[in-house]
This record gives C-alpha cells, structure tokens and sequence, in this order.
C-alpha cells in the first residue's frame, strides 16, 4: 500500500488565523493532528457533516470565546481579518503576535 503524502500535509500551520466556513467564527490554530484523533464517539456526535477522518485536523482557540474546538481542514479557511484572537488562553501557547500570526520562542518536542 503506498501513502498518498497529499492527504495527510496539513494545509495550515500552529499559530496560524482561520475562519470556520460553516460556523462563522474566527480563531487560531494551536495543534494540528494529520488525521483525526480524537473518539468514534466524539465524532459520530460532534462532527454533523462527516468530515474525512484521514485529512488533518486542527485544534483551535475560539475568539470572544473561552472555548476551543477540533475542526476538519475542509471547514476552515484563513481568516484575512489579521486580526488578533481574543481568547483566555492565547499566552499559554503563545509569546507575540506579528504581522497578522501567533509566535512563540518555545521549541517543540
């Protein structure tokens, strides 16, 4: 069998603005999984629309939230508001925003 790469390359990054095409909200990106990782269960209840489960997802802070979510890579799109996210949690992960981006100085594992 031979990995078909196309499928699982996340199309965005960890720290990057998106826009949530069905739901109309707006946040950033603070982890990306290549495919869907999280319970049969979680999705056969949260993700209505059947998203691929072998194409990267994303966790992302929700602005003027408190919340986060995990989203399929075909409902987001990036959010060209440039704006910054409003979100409690936004230092946890990050150490500035520049140019329309979140970055951090923290080395991944």
């Amino acid at each position: 069998m031979t990995l078909d790469l196309e499928t699982t390359k996340a199309k965005f990054g960890v720290g990057e603005l998106v826009y949530h095409r069905l739901f109309d909200y707006r946040g950033v990106i603070v982890d990306v999984d290549a495919k869907f990782m999280l319970s049969d269960e979680w999705y056969d209840q949260v993700a209505r629309t059947r998203p691929p489960k072998d194409q990267p997802w994303y966790r992302v802070l929700v602005h003027s939230a408190n919340n986060e979510t995990y989203v399929a890579e075909r409902n987001l799109t990036t959010d060209m508001s440039r704006e910054p996210v409003d979100h409690p949690l936004i230092k946890d992960f990050f150490d500035d925003f520049i140019d329309g981006r979140y970055v951090t100085g923290r080395r991944a594992n």
